[in-house]
């Protein structure tokens, strides 16, 4: 799974020019939002007690080494360059000693859900693959297909975008894509980048995905519009 740098340069609200890569869901047929964690002072992911359908951690398809914006994003499309530099801060670890998750320490896949159906959403999952905890908050810095607007968040979520949550080893977190056909433009892809932000905005490294479906084959999605969930120990939107 190759991994590119993301950039910490905001972008200027409502304007066109970007500097970015990656985007991601919240249906308008979601009556709620994802769970929030039960402490606004952090939770722990314990680990899943349902069995994931995905395969793999998803492909690399490309050869997007682009970045994506530190900033919300729209949920429109376009098409632009995705280029940008490191963002150079310093990472520290909280009180209990754990630090932030910066990206590489995690395993990802992406599983496309209710295809073509109302509540039709991409589950990302995330695994800590390292041997520390490490925490993660907020919601994913998301880019789909070859479009190059960051996803904004949910309006839909539950609140708690805030909340530290310790992933430990081997144990995952989850948001969810919401996907939306909306209006008659409207673009397909099974592709996409993500890449974690901290409670500053600013993003880490970021890395492309392929999407799936149950049966573990690479599987396409269409919108007009999209958004995202927040990260959460539960899966969002488990039927």
């Amino acid at each position: 799974m190759r991994t590119f740098r993301i950039g910490t340069t905001a972008l200027a609200a409502a304007t066109a020019a970007l500097a970015l890569t990656l985007t991601a869901c919240g249906g308008s047929d979601s009556g709620s939002g994802v769970k929030a964690d039960a402490s606004q002072g952090g939770g722990t992911a314990e680990g899943s007690k349902n069995t994931d359908k995905t395969a793999g951690t998803g492909g690399d398809k490309g050869t997007r080494s682009s970045q994506a914006s530190t900033g919300q994003g729209t949920s429109g499309s376009g098409s632009g360059s995705r280029s940008g530099s490191g963002s150079g801060k310093v990472t520290v670890a909280d009180s209990a000693g754990t630090r932030p998750c910066n990206g590489d320490e995690m395993s990802y896949s992406v599983l496309h859900r209710l295809p073509k159906q109302q509540g039709e959403h991409l589950l990302i999952t995330a695994r800590n693959a390292d041997s520390k905890p490490c925490w993660i908050t907020s919601y994913p810095s998301v880019i789909l297909g070859d479009t190059s607007n960051v996803l904004r968040h949910s309006a839909k979520d539950a609140p708690g975008g805030s909340t530290r949550i310790t992933v430990k080893p081997g144990t995952k977190v989850y948001a969810a894509v919401n996907l939306f056909t909306d209006n008659a433009k409207t673009h397909t892809s099974a592709d996409l980048s993500l890449a974690l932000r901290d409670q500053t905005g600013d993003t880490g490294p970021g890395t492309e995905q392929q999407a799936f479906d149950s049966k573990g084959v690479p599987s396409k999605f269409t919108w007009s519009s999209a958004d995202v969930t927040n990260w959460n120990t539960a899966k969002p939107y488990d039927f």
